[in-house]
């Protein structure tokens, strides 16, 4: 329901007064009432409708699942880059940085679902994807605001694709750099590109799945697999005493928008709250105190930040962008950890790339395909069209940690951080009293700023340091 107090109700009001003869206090205490009378109105009316108890999920998630969910949907390829990003910025300052990310990302997913519930009982819809939130968010914001409702749909779809499909860059450089090093004994000098185009036919018939049911197993075996990974690797930095010996406590400042990108590439899972949350079986555990959100964002802080630690004080300015590929004896026992992520993430691949095809095919294709009689070939076609153009720009780009870098801060600093603070504020703008107002303000503006600092000096530097390598 619009909750728009503007220009016409003020005027209405005023000059009602001005008939009735009141002074100017009195003409303001009666605005003052008559506002809070509607704003109460409209608060009983919504209070009416509950948006949890009109979702129809035909399989509802637990609350244990949906934690399980959302911790096995981080422990990829990001948390692997952790001690490359602990290089960049100091042991030191990428502890205390990595926690401080760690509460903003959790700060704005918890804003996000917070307004797509409020948003929810005022259209009175049971849910709202990432995009509907955001044009409905700012349908109902400040007047500057409401202009760009529509176009922040195709907005965030985009980011949402980039990222996606920079994930799948991410990704085949992963496969086939640690397959690279895994088989270098026994078949040498064969350039990272060629594994590539090994995969690529594979990668592509992995794809034209539709159905990610008849994938589910496979995405069981691999979830198996890289916990089963996890444990050799913590085997590696621990069988030996560490020393900090050589190991920097502040690192390099330029570098230090490399380690913001590769944070936010690994903590952020912005676009799977709204679907976690809205798939759930008791939807009001989410978001409690020591609810899903919180106790899951808890133990990826803690999982990413120990293993970015502990990683780079094992290997120090040895580290490769992924600790597997800094792994070395027993040599036999490094080079199955390759192999198996490989194959892992190899199967991980089709979930992130199923984001964007989505996107692009459903949203944006295919209802300009409804009467073409080759629409099932026009897909096929779309979803070869995008595998190809991460493997090609992986071929240009083949450096893991630049890709993670870049990709983070180039979207991640707008999806996870931006996006969100300006959704609350354009969602509570007419229901927030003056000081409260300004509170939220100057929490979300900040992290706004914040955001497009990161977003700016992070794609720059990760650019910058892309065209180095290849001057």
């Amino acid at each position: 329901m619009e909750m728009n107090f503007d220009a016409l109700d003020t005027k209405r009001w005023s000059s009602k007064n001005n008939q009735n003869g009141y002074g100017s206090s009195r003409k303001s205490n009666i605005y003052v009432l008559e506002l809070e009378e509607k704003k109460k109105s409209v608060q009983e009316y919504e209070e009416d409708y509950n948006p949890y108890d009109h979702r129809d999920v035909t399989h509802p998630t637990t609350s244990w699942e949906t934690l399980l969910h959302l911790l096995k949907g981080s422990l990829g390829t990001g948390i692997l880059a952790m001690p490359k990003a602990f290089y960049h910025a100091g042991y030191g300052v990428g502890i205390v940085a990595t926690i401080i990310i760690g509460v903003f990302c959790t700060y704005c997913m918890r804003i996000l679902v917070s307004s797509e519930y409020e948003l929810c009982k005022r259209k009175k819809v049971a849910s709202l994807s990432y995009p509907a939130t955001a044009e409905a968010a700012l349908s109902e914001g400040p007047a500057p605001f409401r202009r760009f409702a529509k176009a922040s749909i195709h907005t965030i779809n985009l980011f949402l694709m980039v990222y996606q499909l920079g994930s799948c860059c991410v990704y085949t450089v992963f496969i086939a750099t640690n397959l690279q090093t895994a088989l270098d004994t026994y078949v040498s000098d064969i350039d990272v590109r060629l594994y590539m185009l090994a995969i690529l036919l594979p990668l592509i018939l992995v794809n034209w799945i539709k159905n990610l049911k008849f994938l589910a197993p496979c995405s069981t075996v691999a979830n198996f697999i890289t916990f089963i990974s996890f444990g050799i690797i913590l085997y590696y930095i621990f069988r030996e005493p560490l020393t900090f010996e050589h190991r920097e406590v502040i690192g390099n400042v330029e570098n230090f928008p490399l380690y913001f990108g590769t944070v936010l590439f690994a903590l952020e899972a912005i676009g799977v709250i709204l679907p976690l949350e809205n798939e759930m079986k008791k939807p009001k555990v989410f978001m409690r105190t020591f609810g899903v959100l919180n106790i899951g964002m808890g133990m990826i802080v803690f999982l990413y930040t120990g293993l970015g630690f502990f990683g780079y004080i094992r290997y120090g300015s040895a580290i490769e962008g992924s600790i597997t590929l800094s792994l070395n004896e027993p040599l036999i026992l490094a080079k199955s950890v390759q192999i198996l992520l490989a194959i892992a993430i190899f199967f991980t691949h089709p979930i992130q790339c199923y984001v964007a095809i989505d996107i692009a095919w459903n949203e944006y294709i295919a209802p300009n395909l409804e009467k073409n009689s080759h629409k099932l070939l026009w897909e096929y076609v779309v979803r070869t069209s995008l595998v190809l153009l991460t493997f090609l720009l992986a071929v240009v780009i083949p450096e893991l940690d630049l890709f993670i870098s870049l990709f983070g801060a180039l979207c991640l600093s707008g999806l996870g951080l931006a996006f969100p603070a300006i959704i609350q504020i354009c969602t509570f703008w007419h229901t927030c009293d003056r000081t409260g107002k300004a509170i939220m303000l100057a929490k979300n503006m900040s992290l706004v700023l914040f955001a497009l600092l990161g977003f700016v000096v992070g794609t720059y530097t990760s650019l910058r340091d892309i065209i180095k390598h290849f001057s």
